[in-house]
């Protein structure tokens, strides 16, 4: 994993480098102020040497204060590399799902990317900061601090052959135990994440069936698992500390029976007693650093496997070496097109054949259920046929740069999805370089300007997130206007008007007839009267092509569409 991540930290290698160097005079400085407390004490004290004390004081005061600053100053550079790191990574990460297919996005799901490239990231930082700090801190004071307590008295010095021992095979017992257990925590974290993410989106319509009891209930048997999970993970971890406290007691009693009988019989100071104490607390305390940092690398090793399995998923669309850059026309042709959801084992569309001519209007309408929009994302490569081609202007829609195919063939999908900002941002996602005038133009194509000219601020009114401050239908002509924008050879509505008034509707037919009469236009539609004047109408049932010809001839041939139309104007005249 490791030398996976590692080519993240170049920005930061600077950092990552003098951050431990630096941490080792810190550690210098805090091995040397024992050593000058035992010389005070049995040179300056014994000795009744006044200026000595003064002296010796005044250099530790000094060392402390310098240590104290290379401290901050690692710690600076320490936050920088590992934080850094982790932003590289969350970049990186949030790069990749951009590339994603809609068949990586069904397979990891939105809940738990939002938690991999946000919790996971984060936690790799704070490990990769602790590993440039505590991980070298705490071996090099364990190691500096046994060198000096084996010089002050090696036979006392013993006494760690056995504690650090005990503590090293304690704390592995306890982090093998624990490691699965910080997996769980994470997956714990995306379920809950999706509970909240569902509930938050769809609160209007938790509200409207007054469900806030059903919601609270999910999220509580979320949060729950989670808390449990967490605790039986902590509570694992905390036998830790109990364990290395009772060892390093222990150690110190041992000490202080041993090096107190020395003392009494003359063999050994007083200063050098107190300065291997001194060492002893070091020991120690750098054992529980390495053990504190080993269970927080434990669950970063776990963050760091869910970062890389994003990072390694590879896009199943991905643009051909030399893509096509450029769609010469809106033709469209489907030959024996069959496709299966990737985690399905059933076709969703079964020997799809059919041809668009370019500039060709065209609706395809049929019960729900009947795989209507699934036809139409193969057409921009939002999914890839199982079997079969899907040509646009002639050319295999796999022969494409995806870009340049999906700037031609632009789609309004069912969600009507507003970004956060003003009208004209959202426009701009269409064309970044456009002016306000090519904006209103498009927007009078949607049917959209009748409501935007009404604001005092026009273009600059505000869309709050997800558009919740507009209608339905208003956010469904703004998503029309925002596709219209990118002037596309191909321009597709999933059942995009659903949410308008049928006079409104008619208009913006009527604009698509008149001034778009150049764009092959694809009307995906529950309503007759929005696809009857088409071209072409292509009937679905259950995943096949169930007829296909005009309004007129559709009702003289076609059963399903002569069912849906006579339902429809029932319904119109009841």
């Amino acid at each position: 994993m490791i030398k996976k991540l590692l080519p993240y930290m170049e920005k930061y290698k600077w950092q990552a480098i003098l951050s431990p160097i630096i941490i080792i005079i810190d550690v210098m400085g805090d091995i040397f102020i024992p050593y000058l407390m035992s010389l005070i004490v049995d040179v300056g004290i014994a000795n009744q040497d006044l200026s000595y004390i003064f002296k010796i004081g005044l250099l530790m005061i000094s060392i402390t204060i310098a240590a104290t600053i290379i401290a901050i100053f690692s710690t600076r550079l320490g936050a920088e590399a590992g934080f850094g790191f982790a932003s590289e990574i969350r970049r990186e990460a949030y790069k990749k799902i951009q590339d994603f297919s809609f068949a990586n996005l069904d397979e990891l799901h939105t809940s738990t990317l939002i938690t991999r490239i946000t919790n996971d990231t984060n936690t790799l930082g704070q490990v990769t900061m602790m590993t440039l700090r505590m991980a070298v801190r705490s071996p090099f004071l364990l190691i500096f601090a046994l060198i000096m307590a084996f010089r002050i008295n090696a036979s006392l010095a013993r006494v760690f052959l056995v504690v650090i021992p005990l503590m090293v095979i304690g704390t592995f017992l306890v982090l093998k135990k624990a490691r699965p257990l910080f997996d769980m925590m994470q997956s714990r974290v995306d379920d809950i994440n999706r509970v909240i993410r569902e509930n938050l989106i769809g609160i209007r319509v938790v509200k409207s069936f007054n469900r806030q009891d059903y919601a609270e209930d999910q999220f509580k048997e979320k949060n729950d698992n989670l808390q449990a999970t967490s605790l039986e993970a902590i509570s694992l971890i905390v036998t830790v500390m109990p364990l290395l406290n009772l060892l390093v007691y222990s150690c110190i009693l041992a000490v202080l029976w041993f090096g107190g009988a020395m003392v009494v019989e003359g063999s050994m100071k007083k200063g050098a007693l107190i300065s291997f104490i001194t060492y002893i607390m070091q020991i120690m305390m750098s054992l529980m650093m390495l053990s504190n940092y080993f269970m927080q690398a434990t669950r970063g090793a776990a963050s760091a496997k869910r970062i890389i399995e994003v990072l390694e998923t590879e896009p199943d669309i991905v643009s051909p070496e030399n893509g096509i850059t450029l769609v010469e026309d809106g033709s469209i042709d489907f030959k024996n097109v069959c496709f299966k959801y990737p985690l399905s084992s059933e076709l969703a569309l079964k020997d799809i054949d059919f041809s668009i001519a370019s500039g060709e209007r065209v609706g395809i309408i049929g019960s729900t259920g009947s795989s209507k929009s699934t036809l139409i994302q193969l057409i921009p490569r939002l999914y890839d046929a199982s079997r079969g081609q899907v040509l646009v202007a002639g050319r295999d829609v796999k022969d494409y740069d995806i870009k340049a195919l999906r700037d031609q063939v632009s789609v309004v999908l069912q969600t009507n999805t507003l970004f956060s900002g003003t009208i004209r941002d959202n426009m701009l996602w269409g064309d970044e370089g456009a002016d306000d005038e090519k904006i209103i133009w498009a927007l009078k194509k949607a049917q959209a300007w009748d409501f935007v000219k009404d604001y005092e601020d026009g273009l600059g009114h505000l869309v709050e997130q997800g558009g919740t401050n507009f209608s339905g239908g208003q956010r469904q002509r703004l998503s029309i206007a925002r596709s219209l924008m990118k002037n596309p050879k191909v321009l597709i509505l999933d059942d995009s008007t659903s949410a308008v008034d049928v006079a409104t509707d008619a208009k913006i037919r009527a604009e698509f007839k008149k001034d778009l009469a150049g764009i092959t236009t694809i009307i995906i539609a529950q309503r007759v009267s929005s696809v009857m004047d088409a071209d072409k109408i292509i009937v679905m049932e259950k995943g096949q092509i169930n007829a296909m010809g005009n309004h007129d001839a559709l009702l003289e041939t076609s059963q399903v569409y002569k069912e849906i139309y006579s339902s429809q104007q029932k319904g119109l005249a009841s």
